[in-house]
């Protein structure tokens, strides 16, 4: 399928999910202090925290690498779909790429904007807005907010278990943001219905058509003959 509104659905999409997820921050952020609970059910919980890395808290890379990979990967969806737009595709890959794009920016827009206009927050402290330049951090090294907690399952180990015996143990523990799930959701849904597309990347960037199997299998012939 081909639609010139897919552009528009795209941006739709990538500036509507920015907006959610940046009220969604901004709010936790000037109401809570730093590990500040809010219990809506035994299972779902708005617990305050920061992290410097990657979703769900991973911190395996540096701060400003980090950063300026989200800056590069945001840049490198926003081209492929600009290209993937004007061909042949189908709308639901479109809406997977612009979620993902839209949680990047997100996470991008914390570490840029951040630490320059907001004041530390604290377990004592619930941060507030500050001249802007004067916040707890410079430019891209600002931290990300993470919010969302699903402890579902909430129990030990059994005590006859090596090393772990009698410790906690929880399922599901990453505290993540929307950014984080507008990522995942759309990564996952890439993987499970459109992985034809995934292996024509190339093909949409370079604007080349991947040859199918029986194109390769007559050239072959033809070369043998």
């Amino acid at each position: 399928m081909k639609s010139k509104n897919d552009g528009w659905i795209a941006a739709i999409i990538v500036v509507g999910l920015l907006v959610i997820d940046q009220i969604i921050k901004i709010w936790v952020k000037t109401n809570m202090a730093l590990y500040d609970t809010i219990t809506i059910t035994s299972w779902f919980k708005i617990y305050f925290i920061e992290n410097n890395g990657m979703a769900y808290g991973m911190t395996f890379i540096p701060k400003v690498a980090l950063s300026l990979f989200r800056i590069a990967a945001v840049a490198a969806i926003g081209y492929y779909l600009a290209k993937l737009i004007k061909g042949e595709h189908r709308r639901g890959y479109v809406v997977c790429l612009a979620m993902i794009m839209a949680g990047a920016a997100g996470n991008i827009f914390d570490s840029l904007f951040y630490g320059l206009c907001f004041d530390a927050s604290t377990p004592m402290h619930v941060s507030q807005w500050v001249p802007f330049g004067t916040g707890y951090a410079p430019a891209l090294h600002g931290r990300v907010v993470d919010m969302f907690y699903f402890p579902l399952i909430v129990t030990t180990w059994p005590e006859w278990m090596p090393w772990v015996g009698g410790d906690a143990f929880i399922f599901f523990s990453p505290v993540f943001n929307f950014a984080d799930a507008c990522i995942s959701v759309g990564v996952v849904v890439l993987i499970l219905f459109f992985r034809k597309e995934l292996e024509n990347i190339n093909s949409v960037v370079t604007g080349k058509k991947k040859a199918s199997t029986a194109e390769n299998e007559t050239t072959e012939v033809t070369q043998q003959s």
